[in-house]
């Protein structure tokens, strides 16, 4: 593929963004603003991979012109084929890299997001796992700076979490975490079991970038709002005022609860944002589902009910069978460490896009 057209395609359009962005008008508009503000740093970059691209592929065509004119056992020869080896592999990665900024970005990528873990087949053990992941999620989130929430939450009576949903605000947040989407295996000896047998467990993750206004618009008499007292954890102004929000939207039947707060309308607001954010889940699923047939090829259909991931402790082993990936580091991924999966699993939607533009 011939690079050079589509650089100069993010050169002209960078300085477009440039030349916008220095009109103070345009901050006039927020949302615009920002917009174009993502536009421009997502540009900037591909002009800055394009111009070291231009420069590798001159340098390799130099040093492969000296390989020619050169005795082959010369030290110029041998310091060229050196040289050619280390700009061919830096060739392969400038180049995916402006293939990849081919594929339109989706407009989802950039929201913050809301992660909802839920325990499922397992019984205790589920919950604790559940337990588990929250953590997990939350190391990974304070090692890229993102700022994380409790939104609401339903303890175990041994433990863990029947169900946990929080929110991750930062830049990129759902870029990176929409993989996680789905149902995760555990297998391991729950401190229960007294005969040292392995057990397996399951707990469904699913992660919806939040949704704005304008994306879902809910109409007053589509909604039940009820409050009632909060319980569980949270400390005395929690547990004794009406301040939780159960909110019911009636057309889908969806439910959402917030009590984590302890101001009622607070609830209110996350809870609406909640029930958005569901709301738009459901409404990409259902435009997904519009193409189904070229979903076979993609790393997975984010769907709640799909198992994605198997994590065995006795092996010390995380296995992803979308991208049939497996480390024997489970001890450190568990830990927050999860970018040796979701750098993956990111290059092969890309590549999966990328393949799918060019039929």
């Amino acid at each position: 593929m011939d690079l050079r057209p589509h650089i100069e395609k993010f050169r002209k359009r960078f300085a477009e963004l440039e030349s916008l962005l220095s009109d103070s008008k345009v901050f006039d508009n927020p949302q615009a603003a920002q917009e174009l503000s993502r536009e421009y740093a997502r540009l900037k970059d591909l002009v800055a991979a394009g111009a070291a691209y231009l420069n590798t592929v001159a340098q390799l065509e130099e040093n492969r012109t000296l390989l020619k004119t050169e005795l082959p056992d010369s030290e110029l020869a041998q310091m060229a084929k050196e040289e050619i080896a280390r700009l061919e592999a830096d060739d392969k990665k400038l180049a995916q890299q402006i293939q990849f900024g081919l594929v339109p970005p989706d407009a989802t990528d950039s929201r913050n997001t809301i992660v909802e873990i839920r325990a499922g087949a397992g019984g205790s053990e589920s919950a604790l796992f559940a337990a588990d992941l929250y953590r997990m999620y939350c190391r990974y989130a304070e090692a890229r700076g993102w700022k994380t929430q409790t939104l609401d939450s339903s303890v175990s009576d041994l433990g863990g979490f029947k169900e946990i949903i929080f929110q991750i605000n930062g830049t990129d947040v759902f870029k990176r975490l929409k993989y996680e989407s789905g149902v995760h295996r555990v297998q391991r000896v729950p401190a229960t079991e007294a005969q040292g047998r392995i057990h397996t467990s399951t707990c469904t993750v699913a992660v919806l970038p939040e949704a704005q206004e304008v994306d879902i618009e809910i109409k007053p008499d589509e909604i039940e709002i009820n409050c009632c007292r909060a319980s569980g954890k949270g400390g005395q102004g929690v547990n004794t005022t009406d301040s939780a929000v159960q909110i019911i939207h009636k057309p889908t039947g969806l439910i959402v609860r917030c009590a984590d707060e302890r101001s009622q309308q607070k609830n209110r607001i996350t809870a609406m944002t909640v029930l958005r954010s569901r709301l738009l889940e459901a409404k990409i699923a259902e435009e997904n589902a519009k193409y189904a047939a070229h979903r076979k090829d993609q790393i997975g259909t984010g769907d709640r009910s799909e198992k994605i991931r198997t994590y065995n402790f006795p092996q010390n082993r995380v296995t992803d069978h979308r991208i049939e990936v497996t480390l024997y580091n489970l001890s450190v991924f568990i830990e927050g460490y999860l970018d040796d999966l979701i750098d993956p699993l990111m290059t092969h939607d890309m590549e999966t896009k990328l393949a799918a533009l060019q039929t």
